[in-house]
């Protein structure tokens, strides 16, 4: 706790009236420690962020292409794979002869994507990407559809990068096949822990991975394309294992048709997963955040595009085919075809592999960088739960990383961490988004006609046309392989969203429905406190201080007579110790239904319709769980019971045990007593060393440091807003700030004036004027001010 320049005595008035000092930013109350798990989570995370540090935590390209792009190109290291997995088998070798046109086909829908969706955060800057889109265009229900769909896909994502990456690695590292699951659950558990430290350093962190594998791309295809045209590629061959299942001297077409290459085709449609991050993320962009994604998202789509057509012609070339068991995966062995044995080749081997296994770690950071914000949408119009759209530690979206990262574990544990299992699940979802999302795109170019429209609409309309058409077949061909689970998952999900919203808007409808005539109403003409007591002890006494402080028209203690020794007893005790005062009511309860006698006892006063009845429980805090387990709930029972009358109120005052220091005790008799806090907003902790204080950084020359203000004298002082008073419509026209700098607290008074334009809770402003006194506190009434940006 910081120490703060000692306050110099206010001077006496004539009248013997002692003005008010400055409030200091330590009030020398001993606040309770941070619990355990706040501990923890600082250790691990590092200080809070403060909510001015999110403009800082905006990305430039170079780092927003290794948050947001990791999935996009990542799938370069297996859509030729998985295209190879459905032609193999039917066509043998053939396979290589429709391997390259296939992805050229893939590379023309990427073209038309990354096209259209260049407009859609040109038109919608504001990031949602489909899901805004689709909501602006077709409404409530379309753009549930298209939520839902990316919100699996981003699931999905997570959980096919972690799987592909621990391929990756056990293709380096065969001792490692049993332990898939676990290591897949691990990646995700690593990248989730990133991304909670915040979204600007989880960026530069998985930069490094991106990079590397580009670097790596970049090395294999020139290396490739240099042994190739001087004829020393070799053809390396199927692996043993998969040649053994399939008719090597097909040729080609021979038993695949029309069927066979929409399927392969179909698997190759995870090379254009992520296409669509971007737009849902353009306002983690620098300023201009719009110009800076579509510039990413080009670089984004060329990369991939390069790379994409590049793996497949060297697999094409070298004649290597998929494992049944997934490893070693295509690209491990066209790396071992280009880079050949030796010292050398072997490094190259090894790097790419280390470059292929960490980028297809890190491309769950998409799903990570996705899912929160979209979801944050959709909770934010009451679809999903409103704990979505809290940030947390380090100003991400915290509930939604941790959500991701479970349902992609659960879902990883269920496929058993393979790929091929992962990817019929994988594109449906992403294709549904797609195409509700350039549909939606062109309806808005058609409504709005801006200049150059017609073109806008013929991409869009193309790509929109393309996703549809790949959505068909992935669905048609990929149904038998699971992709029938997403196809029921979708629909569920969209209704389990519908019924969320219903159930919001009836709760919003009924809280705000009454609000006008709550608000106006006359308050009821008699108010009654009733203290229920079992026992006389530090717990009840402190009980009954705080609620004399009510002031109540009555106030009674009420203990329930489950025992007629015990409440004689205990009545002989209210007499003897000095509580006359208070009246204790003793109240039969023969049946023992404790529960219904305090609901009995309390609707007998609410029986006039004119007394408001606030019921007070002593509630014993203990520190141990052992002490918990021993000690019944009766409390919690009595308040759930009673507070459902209407105009019953139910407050808990807590007493902790021990906790006896000077500063919590209550004055007089009751020293050891706790003040009023579980019920009641207690003081925010203060910062500790390397929190962000957001009070101290604002430097005006000539400031006097406000605990050094003095009354009557004229000062000028300047920090920042932390709270902001707003009167009533029926009061006189009055704007009451706080205003503090790290050293103490003054407040701002503006008369006549209901709002200040810039003025608001953090604005940064100095303020000049003759200190006087406000509501017992010095405060500069109608001060001279300017605002800091």
């Amino acid at each position: 706790m910081t120490s703060t320049t000692a306050q110099p005595p206010s001077p006496v008035v004539a009248s013997g009236h002692r003005p008010p000092a400055p409030v200091p930013v330590d009030p020398g109350v001993p606040l309770p420690p941070d619990s355990i798990g706040y501990r923890i989570k600082r250790k691990l995370l590092g200080p809070p962020l403060h909510s001015d540090e999110m403009e800082h935590q905006r990305l430039g390209k170079p780092t927003a292409l290794a948050v947001f792009a990791s999935d996009n190109l990542s799938s370069s290291a297996y859509a030729t794979e998985e295209i190879l997995h459905v032609l193999v088998p039917i066509v043998g070798l053939a396979a290589f002869s429709l391997v390259v046109p296939i992805t050229l086909a893939m590379v023309v829908v990427l073209g038309f994507l990354i096209l259209s969706y260049r407009e859609t955060i040109k038109e919608y800057p504001s990031a949602g990407g489909a899901y805004l889109v689709t909501r602006d265009n077709f409404g409530i229900v379309p753009a549930q559809v298209a939520g839902a769909s990316l919100l699996t896909d981003y699931i999905l994502t997570v959980a096919v990068s972690a799987a592909a990456g621990t391929a990756a690695l056990v293709s380096a590292v065969d001792a490692l096949a049993p332990y898939k699951v676990p290591i897949a659950c691990f990646f995700i558990a690593l990248v989730a822990y990133g991304n909670l430290r915040g979204v600007k350093e989880s960026g530069k962190v998985f930069a490094v991975p991106t990079y590397f594998f580009i670097v790596n791309m970049a090395l294999l295809l020139g290396v490739g394309l240099w042994k190739y045209v001087g004829g020393d590629l070799p053809e390396v061959g199927l692996l043993a294992e998969t040649a053994a299942e399939v008719d090597l001297h097909e040729g080609l077409f021979y038993g695949a048709g029309v069927f066979g290459v929409l399927h392969a085709f179909a698997s190759g449609g995870a090379a254009v997963t992520g296409v669509e991050a971007i737009s849902n993320g353009v306002p983690a962009f620098k300023e201009p955040a719009w110009k800076h994604a579509r510039q990413t998202l080009v670089i984004m789509g060329v990369g991939l595009g390069i790379m994409f057509l590049g793996l497949s012609a060297l697999a094409a070339e070298t004649h290597v085919g998929p494992s049944l068991t997934g490893t070693p995966t295509v690209i491990a062995q066209v790396g071992e075809a280009v880079y050949g044995g030796g010292a050398l080749g072997n490094a190259l081997f090894y790097s790419l592999q280390i470059g292929t296994m960490l980028i297809l770690i890190m491309a769950a950071n998409t799903g990570f960088a996705d899912f929160p914000r979209l979801a944050s949408f959709q909770a934010t119009d009451r679809f999903l739960p409103r704990q979505m759209t809290k940030r947390g530690h380090r100003l991400v979206y915290s509930n939604g990383v941790i959500v991701l990262a479970g349902a992609a574990m659960l879902l990883v544990v269920a496929t058993g961490g393979v790929v091929t299992k992962l990817i019929p699940l994988y594109a449906i979802g992403v294709f549904t988004g797609f195409t509700l999302s350039q549909a939606g795109m062109v309806k808005h170019h058609l409504t709005h006609r801006q200049p150059g429209y017609r073109r806008s609409i013929v991409i869009q309309g193309i790509g929109c046309f393309l996703s549809f058409v790949v959505l068909l077949i992935v669905s048609i061909t990929k149904f038998p392989e699971g992709a029938w689970v997403i196809l029921i998952v979708l629909p569920v999900l969209v209704m389990l969203l519908l019924r969320l919203n219903r159930q919001y808007e009836a709760e919003a409808v009924e809280l705000e429905h009454e609000v006008p005539a709550a608000a106006t109403a006359p308050i009821m003409r008699r108010h009654v406190v009733l203290v229920f007591v079992d026992r006389l002890d530090a717990a009840t006494a402190r009980t009954i201080q705080y609620a004399r402080s009510l002031t109540p028209d009555e106030l009674r203690a009420v203990h329930f007579v489950i025992d007629d020794v015990h409440a004689a007893d205990f009545a002989e005790q209210w007499r003897h110790l000095g509580l006359q005062r208070v009246p204790l009511e003793l109240v039969a309860c023969s049946d023992r239904r404790l529960t219904r006698a305090a609901v009995e006892c309390v609707a007998r006063e609410l029986s006039d319709r004119q007394t408001e009845v606030s019921v007070l429980l002593p509630e014993r805090k203990y520190k141990g769980i052992w002490h918990r387990v021993l000690h019944d709930k009766t409390g919690d029972a009595i308040q759930e019971q009673v507070s459902k009358l209407a105009h019953a109120n139910v407050t808990s005052v807590p007493f902790h045990f021990g906790s006896r220091s000077e500063a919590n005790a209550a004055p007089a008799t009751a020293s050891a007593w706790s003040p009023v806090s579980a019920t009641i907003a207690g003081p925010t902790p203060f910062a500790e060393p390397g929190d962000v204080v957001p009070n101290g950084d604002l430097q005006v020359a000539g400031a006097t440091p406000i605990i050094e203000a003095l009354w009557r004298h004229r000062v000028t002082v300047a920090g920042r807003v932390r709270s902001v008073r707003v009167a009533p419509q029926h009061d006189s026209p009055t704007l009451e700030l706080v205003l503090t700098d790290g050293t103490g607290a003054i407040s701002l008074v503006f008369l006549g004036r209901r709002a200040v334009a810039g003025i608001e809770v953090g604005t940064r402003m100095s303020a000049e004027g003759m200190v006087g006194e406000h509501k017992a506190r010095l405060a500069l009434i109608n001060p001279t001010y300017q605002l800091h940006l």
